[in-house]
């Protein structure tokens, strides 16, 4: 665990903790759900109410939040396929040859991470709404996700 320099008297002491997951996708725009891997983090952090940032290491891939949902995610993908088409002619494969300009552009649009409010040594989350790793690359991936949980402890939950 790091800590954000030492409390002033009566203060209460800050924890910050970070997480690194491992995520397996196929890309194309697969949408994973890693909302108990997060909440897990979270707890383990022994933080009570802060923060929590999510986010994915690289640039064709996103985190966001959706009502993890089979008709839901396909609907999702469709969409992404009609803003920026995996059959696309970019600049970037042109360049590259890797044949992956549409993903870059996916990703930038939607963006690396988020955060999230935690209360109750949880990220607050709507009922319907998960955290979701969106890899939008042309070929199967092992994702790198950062989730870093800063705070205030709670009651005997401060680690050491």
């Amino acid at each position: 665990m790091v800590r954000a320099g030492k409390p002033t008297e009566g203060a209460e002491p800050l924890i910050v903790e970070g997480t690194e997951l491992s995520v397996e996708s196929r890309g194309f725009s697969e949408v994973i759900d890693i909302t108990g891997r997060v909440k897990d983090a979270v707890a383990g952090s022994g933080v009570e109410r802060g923060l929590v940032t999510v986010t994915v290491v690289g640039s064709t891939a996103s985190v966001s939040t959706i009502e993890f949902e089979p008709a839901l995610v396909e609907d999702f993908r469709d969409e992404m396929e009609k803003l920026a088409s995996g059959s696309m002619k970019s600049r970037h494969t042109e360049t590259w040859g890797d044949d992956n300009g549409f993903s870059h552009i996916r990703a930038t649009l939607m963006g690396p991470g988020l955060t999230l409010p935690v209360a109750s040594g949880r990220p607050v989350l709507g009922t319907w709404q998960q955290i979701v790793v969106i890899d939008h690359d042309n070929r199967p991936r092992i994702r790198r996700v950062y989730v870093q949980v800063l705070g205030i402890p709670g009651s005997g939950a401060e680690k050491e």
